[in-house]
Order: C-alpha cells, then structure tokens, then sequence
C-alpha cells in the first residue's frame, strides 16, 4: 500500500556513537482533524500509539536522528486540523524544512482538505527549500478506504511531492518515513547555504523560553 520507502544506507533512528554536529530541521505536520497527524508525531518520538484527543492549536515535540555524519534534531510541530485554528496555523509552518500533509484513506474529504494545504504551501515556500509529503494515513483501515493508492500517487506526482501511506495504529512505514526524511532533508536542504542550524545550549534555551509562553505547546523530548 503506498510507496515501499527504500532503506536509506547509513541512517539509523539509535546510534552508539555521537556524530560530530548536530543540526536543527522544523517539521510541521497539516491536515484535517481526525487524520492521525498526533498519533503520527507519537510514532515518530516514541514508537507508540495511543488514542490522542483533537489538538488545540499547536503541540511541540522532538525527535533525534542520527545518520552516518551527522545528527538531526527534528521539531515537530503538531497543528490542530479544526477549521477554527486554521488563521493561525500559518504562524507554526512558517520557516519549515519538513512540510507533512496528512490525509485519512477512509475518508474522502480530508483528500480535498489535504489539496487545499498543498496549494497553500506551495504559495509560501520556494521549490527546494522544504521538502514536503503527502502522506495517506490509517492503512489499518484499508478495508473502509475511500480514497485509492493511485489517486495520491497522482496527486503527489502533480505537485511535485514525495507520496506515502502510512498506518501510525500499526507502525507500518513510519520508521522508514523518517528516515527518509532525514535523508532528504540533510542532502537537500542542509546542502543548501544557510539552510539548516546548527543545535546548541544556546538553541535549546531559546525553545526553553518559547514553550514556557507558548500555553498550547507540549513538549516530549527524545534524545539530547
């Protein structure tokens, strides 16, 4: 179902040995209400599920991915799928290296909605510059699925994106998901002058004064 994310060579979600740097990647997941986004960042810091409650505008958590070089430290921001929070979500994905759209296969309407987030994105960054998926989630509801494997492919295929389907219930391609993202976002992304920051005491105070005024946010730190 969906893409079969290959093995990235030299990428590993634990490591024995700390790389020499560490670089900072913002990763903002979009999508309808009720489509997985939170259960999805959960797999990701965690490798776990569980039933999460609708998020209230905005949820922060990080994930530390070591590849053969390098370490990446992904914040993820979680937005809130309500149509009442959708003036402010521009504020989180602003200035984004990861752009994940998430859609339910079971649910039609949130395809639209994930179009809709696409073409919004598209307007606000420069081709290169974020490395944006469309991700079908919930597989584990494939008998329900309303919306089919070649129709996000094609979707995907239109806009220039990376395609998947996910099941964050199951895990299947989460771990594979995420390492290709590091991949992506390390050799294309952090290639580019200027494009990702390097990880620092002075960085980790910087999110430390963010939360404690940021009323919405959570935190689950995975790592250093």
């Amino acid at each position: 179902m969906g893409e079969n994310l290959p093995r990235v060579p030299g990428a590993q979600l634990h490591s024995s040995h700390s790389p020499i740097r560490t670089l900072r990647a913002k990763m903002v997941l979009l999508g309808s209400s009720g489509v997985g986004k939170s259960s999805l960042a959960l797999r990701f810091v965690k490798d776990e599920f569980k039933s999460a409650s609708p998020t209230v505008g905005c949820a922060y958590l990080t994930r530390v991915v070591h590849l053969s070089d390098v370490t990446l430290r992904f914040e993820i921001w979680d937005t809130a799928g309500q149509e009442k929070y959708h003036s402010i979500t521009p504020l989180y994905y602003r200035g984004a290296h990861v752009a994940l759209v998430v859609y339910d296969i079971s649910k039609r309407e949130t395809f639209a909605r994930a179009q809709m987030w696409l073409n919004e994105l598209q307007k606000q960054y420069i081709q290169g510059s974020t490395v944006m998926w469309l991700i079908g989630n919930k597989t584990d509801l494939n008998q329900e699925r309303q919306v089919s494997v070649q129709e996000g492919r094609a979707l995907a295929s239109d806009k220039g994106l990376l395609f998947t389907e996910t099941s964050a219930l199951s895990g299947n391609q989460t771990t594979e998901l995420l390492l290709a993202l590091a991949h992506r976002v390390y050799e294309g992304v952090g290639a580019q002058q200027g494009g990702l920051s390097e990880w620092s005491v002075t960085a980790q105070a910087e999110l430390h004064h963010r939360e404690r005024f940021n009323p919405v946010a959570s935190c689950c730190k995975v790592g250093p």
